[in-house]
C-alpha cells in the first residue's frame, strides 16, 4: 500500500456540519470532505442549518454568509447562545468590516471565496486541533504518536495499518485524552446521519484497536464508555 492511499484509508475521523446554499459548492464541499476522512452532514439554508447544528454536536462547522431563510450571521448567533462548535465562515465579501464581524459575533476562522481547497481543509484541521487544546498536529502517548495531520498513528517507528473507524476512533479519545467518552457521543461524532450503525460495531473497533496497538491503550469503563488515560 502506498503512503497516499495508507493516509485515505485511516483517515475518517469527526463530523462535520456544511451549510451552504450554492448547491455545486455544497456538493463539492461534502465530496472533498468524505475524501479526506470526514463524516459529513449539509443543509442547503439557514434554517435546516440551526437545527442540525443544535440538535448534533459536530466537531466543526462550515458556515456560508448569504443563506436562505437565515443567513450566517443569525444562524451564528443562534449557535453561540448554546455551543461552542468551531465555525469557519465562507463568504464572496471580502472587506475588512465583513471579517471583524464574523470574528466578533463568533466565528473561529474566515474564508473569502473563491478559495484553495487544501487551504480549507487544513483551516478546518486547525480548528478541531484547537477546539481541544492540542495545537500540534502531533501528539505523543509514550511510545505511540498520533499524527493529525498526516492522519497516521505510530508505534515507536513502526506505522500502525488502520481502517478509516479505528483511526477516527484514536484520534477522537486522543483529542480527549483522561475524559470518558460514553458511546453515544462516539457514535455522534464517527458517523454522519445517513451511516448505517450497529449496535456493537463500536465494541468491534475497539477490539481491533486493541489487538493492533495493545489491550489498554483504550480503557473502558463500564457503564460510562471509553477513555484513553
Amino acid at each position: 500500500m502506498s503512503a497516499s492511499s495508507m493516509v485515505m484509508s485511516v483517515a475518517e475521523t469527526m463530523r462535520l456540519l456544511v451549510i451552504e446554499d450554492e448547491d455545486d459548492l455544497r456538493h463539492g464541499l461534502e465530496t472533498a470532505f468524505r475524501e479526506d476522512g470526514y463524516a459529513v452532514d449539509a443543509a442547503p439554508d439557514g434554517a435546516e442549518g440551526i437545527y442540525k447544528a443544535e440538535s448534533w454536536d459536530y466537531d466543526a462547522i462550515i458556515l456560508d454568509v448569504m443563506l436562505p431563510q437565515m443567513d450566517g450571521w443569525e444562524v451564528l448567533q443562534r449557535l453561540r447562545k448554546k455551543k461552542k462548535t468551531p465555525v469557519l465562515m465562507l463568504t464572496a465579501r471580502d472587506g475588512v468590516q465583513d471579517r471583524v464581524k464574523g470574528l466578533d459575533h463568533g466565528a473561529d476562522d474566515y474564508l473569502v471565496k473563491p478559495f484553495n481547497l487544501k487551504e480549507l481543509l487544513a483551516r478546518v484541521r486547525a480548528l478541531i486541533r484547537r477546539s481541544a487544546g492540542a495545537p500540534s498536529p502531533v501528539i505523543k502517548i509514550d511510545d505511540i504518536a498520533i499524527n493529525t495531520a498526516a492522519r497516521t498513528v505510530a508505534v515507536g517507528k513502526n506505522e500502525i495499518p488502520l481502517t478509516a473507524r479505528e483511526y477516527g476512533l484514536i484520534e477522537f479519545l486522543t483529542l480527549r485524552r483522561g475524559k470518558v467518552v460514553s458511546r453515544t457521543e462516539l457514535y455522534d461524532h464517527l458517523f454522519a446521519e445517513e451511516d448505517e450503525s450497529f449496535s456493537n460495531l463500536l465494541d468491534v473497533h475497539v477490539c481491533n484497536v486493541r489487538k493492533k496497538i495493545g489491550k489498554d491503550f483504550i480503557q473502558t469503563r463500564r457503564g460510562h464508555g471509553y477513555v484513553i488515560e
